[in-house]
């Protein structure tokens, strides 16, 4: 390629001799580089069109175009290229990728993906989203897109009931309620989509109502048209929870998020160079009153009636309550594991289980006034024997009892003959009588009478384990060494 100062210098040259050969031969250079440079001026110095080659390409560059335009540029060259060679294309897989990137360049230049700034009214909109944040835990981001005033709390799960309590304490954060809150096509608050339009839940649509604003929602696949709280989320995830991961405990993390917010809510925010929680203040004016009582979330909680075992059903299975409220109403909700009854009365918690299979009961003690008795069966006196025998106390029962149970059939006439023993011995010797024969499991009338006809002459023994003091006769007493050697000598 010749320089300008160059082709001035063959110009010259050529005017000079007026030959290709002379003026090529003075500049240093070939006669046909000479003779393009006098043609190009002679033209007006504009080269002459090159001729255009065809390209192996050239077959299948319609359908390319078709399907970059179908597909709104988003179509690979690698899933183009098998269609390319079904079609007659017999070229490279590198040359045909160069097709489709100019044929890819050429359609976004002709269908441009511009976009305008948003423009926020104060009290307009706000903004929300979730992010993972990691160890289980999930983050809730929320922000005023006039005020820019940010909102983050931690969760455990991003469930509808989650969602709306935690845009509910937003709201109490702000002390006003906007007119619309953005979100995308959220799964716990969409009910279905008909016609690009989203149905909310009926929950959300409640939980709107009572606040008084409106829904709104994101188009499908576009994170851009609420990329002021997509912003939020990675922010909080850059700011908050990478210098304090991980999170051990949901409280602890929520504590820190409350911490993070006031900090960011006080500083000069760099979009609008402003303080958040300053314009906050001016903004609310123009939002909607908040509500004197925050609605209920989620489902209700279930009603049952305590029976008169002091238990209500749930899940096939029975759950104790405190035995004062048989035959009220209780709700029983689940939460965190756990089995939660709250007397509807009070709204107080009676009680609190884990959940146990179908079929099972969970019993407290102290709703029942303690542990639970062994069983027994009680004696009832029928006859006049039967009633004239108990009246003896305890210990006739305890050995009637016992008598019972040791396959004693002649029971009833033995009635009838310790009647008779305690006419001829007294109550007392009759009542120390049933208690040794009850200690010794002696269950026969005729064992009575041999107690009573042993009298005092009976052993008493000792309870297992006491020790046996015995009184032992002092005797004189000498020392080993008298029985030595020496000493039995001098006795002989």
């Amino acid at each position: 390629m010749k320089s300008s100062g160059e082709v001035m210098d063959i110009i010259a040259a050529y005017r000079e001799v007026g030959t290709y050969r002379g003026a090529a031969q003075m500049c240093g250079t070939t006669h046909k580089t000479v003779k393009r440079i006098i043609e190009r001026a002679l033209a007006g110095d504009k080269a002459p069109p090159r001729k255009q080659r065809d390209r192996n390409y050239d077959t299948v560059a319609r359908l390319v175009a078709d399907k970059v335009r179908a597909t709104q540029g988003k179509i690979s060259a690698k899933r183009l290229l098998p269609l390319a060679q079904a079609a007659g294309y017999t070229g490279s897989a590198r040359n045909f990728r160069r097709l489709v990137a100019r044929t890819k360049k050429d359609w976004r230049r002709a269908n441009p993906r511009g976009r305008r700034p948003a423009v926020w009214t104060p009290g307009e909109m706000l903004v929300i989203d979730w992010g993972d944040a990691g160890g289980g835990l999930h983050v809730f981001c929320a922000v005023s897109a006039w005020s820019r005033f940010r909102f983050v709390r931690f969760a455990g799960n991003e469930r509808a009931e989650t969602t709306l309590a935690l845009l509910a304490e937003c709201f109490e954060t702000l002390g006003a309620v906007p007119k619309a809150v953005l979100a995308d096509r959220m799964g716990c608050l969409k009910g279905g989509v008909v016609a690009n339009k989203v149905i909310p839940t009926a929950d959300y649509v409640r939980f709107a109502t009572h606040y008084g604003f409106r829904p709104d929602w994101c188009e499908a696949g576009d994170p851009e048209s609420k990329g002021i709280v997509e912003n939020l989320v990675g922010y909080a995830k850059r700011d908050l929870v990478v210098p304090h991961a991980p999170f051990d405990d949901l409280t602890v993390a929520n504590l820190a998020a409350r911490s993070w917010c006031a900090e960011v809510n006080a500083v000069v925010h760099s979009e609008i160079c402003a303080v958040p929680a300053e314009r906050l203040v001016a903004e609310r004016e123009v939002m909607n009153a908040l509500p004197s009582l925050r609605p209920a979330i989620g489902k209700p909680p279930l009603t049952r009636k305590v029976d008169t075992l002091s238990c209500v059903r749930f899940g096939s299975a029975r759950y104790s309550v405190p035995n004062r409220l048989i035959g009220a109403r209780v709700a029983v909700m689940e939460a965190d594991g756990r089995l939660l009854i709250i007397d509807l009365a009070t709204g107080e918690m009676v009680a609190d289980h884990a959940p146990v299979a179908p079929g099972e009961a969970a019993i407290c003690d102290e709703h029942y006034g303690g542990p639970r008795p062994a069983p027994r069966r009680a004696a009832r006196p029928r006859t006049e024997a039967e009633k004239a025998f108990l009246a003896l106390g305890p210990a006739a029962e305890t050995w009637l009892t016992g008598s019972a149970a040791s396959g004693n059939t002649r029971l009833a006439g033995d009635l009838a003959e310790l009647a008779a023993l305690r006419a001829a011995h007294g109550e007392a010797a009759l009542v120390a009588a049933l208690e040794r024969a009850s200690r010794f499991r002696r269950w026969r009338a005729e064992d009575i009478r041999s107690i009573l006809a042993a009298g005092a002459g009976t052993q008493q023994p000792a309870p297992a384990g006491d020790a046996l003091v015995l009184e032992l006769p002092q005797v004189p007493t000498r020392s080993l060494a008298d029985y030595s050697l020496d000493k039995i000598g001098e006795v002989s």
